[in-house]
């Protein structure tokens, strides 16, 4: 009997062995060595295997179609574009190349960090400090034109006055370029030509280049976006959260919230439209957690925030930039009550981790599903805000439709004294 046992688990073995040497030798290979990295990544990494069919599929008509073959095309482009095809076909967030030549690049490997840290030493030489010269904004193209999508707070061009909605029409009177247009030119400034109205004659900006480093861009960008206004009488405060990866980024928020400036408003504008997600998946217990507040007091020196919570009516903005984690945190201050202005979001809800190329670009591959409660899913589908308010970008000169929103809302709820945000998980719609 043992023997039987023995030769049956001796030919599962070996079974075992043929399938995954055959699944190995099976998948589609062009020979250069960027593009059958990312095939072997995605076939032993990304989280769900039924989709491998079809990125294997689309793989092989990259390599099929191309002519000459891409490893020996000498056009990196053509790889380029084969990778994204092939990941396109995975249907999935947290699937993506980024080259050094974008901003992404270098806030991925920030914020990955840990993941990529083998690498890192030798990306960012000596110590491995993940930096990049810039001025603190990014841009979408919209038509032929590009446009000031994200201004980072307290950064070089919000200094200078650039704001959201400006055309860039150039950078020292060449074609803007993310990472090349300020490339050796930290320490001094550069200038922006730009147009701020679609009939409007171009103007010039002076911005100081900096050697920007990701994540405490982000912190510093979070702290510097905290404000109160007055409105009708009421004090309103604000913060924007550009990411949850940075290490104190919510600490800086519960701090205002509890002794800074945000300790004696009316009510929070919290705006979830970021650039990036990640954090911790209770990041929004710092408004929604049912424990109390409270301080840990030494017998000397001063006292430590423990725990914050707000309890005061709050209102959140967001769009297609509300994704992952930031995602997650629009989840649970929507079941909990609390409205959500602006427009649905980028339902862009897995677990990601970045992988270094051989050509030393970064690769994102979604290794995780994430499900929220009883099988709620938010992967593809986003949440759709209470109050729906479109964003025009070009030309918006700097003006904000959906934080008006937000606050003529938290308005209402400060005269109405309806902020009461205790609501039953899954009553009201999610994907409306």
């Amino acid at each position: 009997m043992h023997n039987a046992m023995s030769k049956v688990l001796q030919t599962a073995f070996l079974l075992a062995l043929m399938s995954a040497g055959t699944f190995a030798a099976e998948l589609p290979r062009s020979g250069d060595a960027v593009f059958d990295r990312v095939i072997a990544l995605v076939n032993s990494e990304f989280h769900d295997e039924t989709a491998l069919g079809r990125f294997n599929e689309t793989a092989r008509k990259e390599i099929e179609g191309a002519r000459p073959a891409l490893s020996t095309t000498g056009s990196a482009a053509r790889v380029d574009a084969a990778i994204d095809m092939a990941l396109a076909s995975l249907r999935a967030s947290h699937n993506g190349r980024f080259k050094p030549d974008t901003i992404a690049y270098f806030e991925l490997s920030d914020i990955f960090r840990f993941a990529i840290r083998d690498d890192l030493r030798r990306l960012f030489p000596p110590e491995g400090d993940v930096s990049y010269p810039g001025i603190g904004m990014v841009t979408q193209v919209i038509g032929d034109a590009r446009f000031v999508s994200a201004v980072y707070d307290g950064s070089p061009a919000a200094k200078a006055g650039v704001i959201m909605g400006d055309e860039i029409l150039a950078v020292d009177g060449l074609p803007y370029r993310e990472i090349a247009a300020f490339q050796g030119k930290v320490g001094q400034s550069v200038d922006i030509r730009l147009r701020r109205k679609a009939d409007a004659a171009p103007i010039s900006v002076k911005v100081a280049v900096e050697r920007l480093r990701p994540l405490p861009t982000f912190e510093k960008a979070i702290e510097n976006s905290i404000a109160v206004s007055e409105r009708d009488g009421r004090t309103i405060g604000y913060v924007r959260f550009w990411t949850l990866s940075t290490r104190d980024g919510l600490d800086i928020v519960a701090r205002a919230l509890s002794q800074g400036r945000l300790s004696a408003v009316d009510g929070v504008v919290v705006d979830l439209r970021g650039r990036w997600g990640g954090g911790a998946a209770d990041a929004a217990e710092l408004f929604v957690g049912d424990t109390p507040s409270f301080r840990l007091i030494p017998r000397r020196g001063q006292a430590t925030l423990a725990n914050v919570r707000w309890r005061g009516p709050v209102v959140a903005l967001v769009d297609e930039g509300t994704r992952s984690g930031l995602e997650l945190f629009a989840y649970a201050l929507r079941i909990n009550g609390i409205p959500l202005v602006g427009e649905r979001t980028a339902g862009a809800l897995l677990a990601g981790r970045a992988y270094i190329l051989p050509d030393d670009s970064l690769l994102e591959i979604a290794v995780s599903d994430a499900v929220i409660d009883g099988n709620v899913r938010l992967e593809g589908t986003g949440i759709a805000p209470d109050i729906g308010v479109d964003f025009p970008l070009a030309y918006a000169a700097g003006r904000d439709p959906q934080r008006e929103a937000a606050v003529s809302e938290l308005l209402r709820l400060i005269a109405d004294g309806t902020s009461d945000r205790t609501v039953t998980p899954g009553e009201r719609s999610l994907t409306r």
